[in-house]
């Protein structure tokens, strides 16, 4: 089948999100298929990577929207009723160099990836549509408003959910719509019934997170990662930093925490400290796995699955994580995760998973055993080319 991948992002390097998940599944899918892609590039640097990006796409158009532009978009959009999610991926270029591509190709297939994206695709007629979405998002805005923080990110979340639960109502127009958890799924069906909703789980690379062994004998480290520009993960590390992991140290006073990721807003480097280590990018993330002891992961909002849980899982590193997710998975307490609902929750559970050499090594091989049974691109590629194919059932 010739299938176009429409990209919010250009899908290179695969580090993190929306680059890992689109990159992952190309890789596999172009062995079957012949896939082409279009993307967004936000920086002149996007467009050194069409080489590595030419080795699994026939084709490769990128469409340069630099952030200055976005932000322009975004704020002439203040008083529309449009989400700024929308709004700054708004691009004349983009519909014009989309609109000359399938006039001159034979596609059988679009695969739209990010609601931000469907403004481009859910009116064309004549050719079969998938949207592929990271998570629900009017449950991720649901979520979002809810969590006391300032006043001016509480006025905009309410603002920006309002939008967004109204335009999310564009899944209707797309053959099938595809979300990563069960959790997503079932949230909109419910407000959704008359669109085609259907499951395609996130995945971790088990060449890359390539389980070699772990020393379970060591309880000292505790890990968090993640792009810290994200904001339920600044929110996340900032909770936890401030409100939870006193509590740890008081019990386990020789415990510290790496906070491993990109682009670290000025609000979490003023977290390092002696205990607290901010690494910024890390050029092979599975190391860090190896070092930690028990992964956490305390969003307290958000929706979909949390890619730091699947490589935790496996690199047989048990996670502590609270309800942001875990539903999502399909797993049971213990079960390569431990689920803690509260604050106090999440304290104790970290503090009993570094008194136990047992129990790290018991619920960490559960949670291997879990991601190379279940959450393997290769296994899900397949399912996404079933999709592609329209045999959904």
């Amino acid at each position: 089948m010739k299938v176009l991948f429409l990209a919010n992002r250009t899908p290179y390097p695969p580090h993190r999100g929306d680059k890992l998940k689109i990159f992952n599944l190309a890789r596999r899918l172009c062995t079957e298929h012949e896939i082409y892609l279009i993307a967004f590039a936000e920086n002149d640097q996007d467009f050194q990577y069409e080489t590595e990006l030419k080795k699994i796409f026939k084709e490769v158009h990128l469409v340069k929207l630099p952030v200055w532009k976005s932000w322009l978009n975004s704020a002439l959009n203040f008083f529309q009723k449009t989400p700024f999610q929308i709004a700054y991926f708004r691009s004349r270029k983009m519909q014009m160099v989309l609109s000359s591509f399938l006039d001159s190709h034979e596609i059988d297939v679009i695969h739209t990836q990010h609601l931000r994206m469907s403004q481009y695709t859910s009116g064309l007629k004549g050719i079969r549509r998938i949207l592929d979405l990271p998570d629900a998002y009017s449950l991720y805005w649901q979520r979002r408003k809810s969590v006391q923080r300032p006043l001016l990110n509480r006025i905009f979340d309410n603002l920006e959910s309002k939008r967004v639960i109204r335009y999310e109502s564009v899944v209707n127009q797309f053959d099938l719509n595809l979300v990563c958890s069960v959790e997503d799924r079932d949230h909109l069906r419910k407000i959704h019934p008359k669109a085609r909703i259907d499951l395609l789980r996130n995945g971790v690379d088990l060449e890359l997170f390539n389980f070699k062994g772990h020393d379970y004998s060591r309880d000292q480290t505790l890990l968090f990662t993640g792009n810290m520009d994200y904001a339920p993960n600044v929110d996340a590390v900032v909770w936890f930093v401030k409100e939870l992991f006193p509590k740890i140290l008081n019990a386990k006073p020789e415990t510290r925490l790496v906070i491993a990721g990109q682009r670290p807003v000025k609000e979490v480097r003023d977290l390092a400290s002696e205990k607290v280590e901010i690494t910024g990018f890390v050029e092979d993330i599975s190391a860090m796995y190896e070092q930690a002891d028990v992964v956490i992961a305390p969003l307290r909002f958000g929706a979909g699955t949390q890619n730091k849980v699947l490589e935790a899982l496996a690199m047989a590193v048990p996670v502590v994580c609270t309800n942001i997710g875990f539903k999502g998975l399909e797993v049971k307490f213990g079960e390569g995760v431990v689920l803690a609902e509260t604050g106090e929750d999440f304290v104790k559970e970290v503090i009993t998973l570094l008194s136990d050499e047992d129990l790290r090594k018991s619920v960490g091989q559960t949670g291997l055993r879990l991601a190379q049974s279940r959450f393997s691109w290769e296994g899900i590629s397949q399912q996404l080319s079933t999709y592609l194919k329209g045999e959904e059932g």
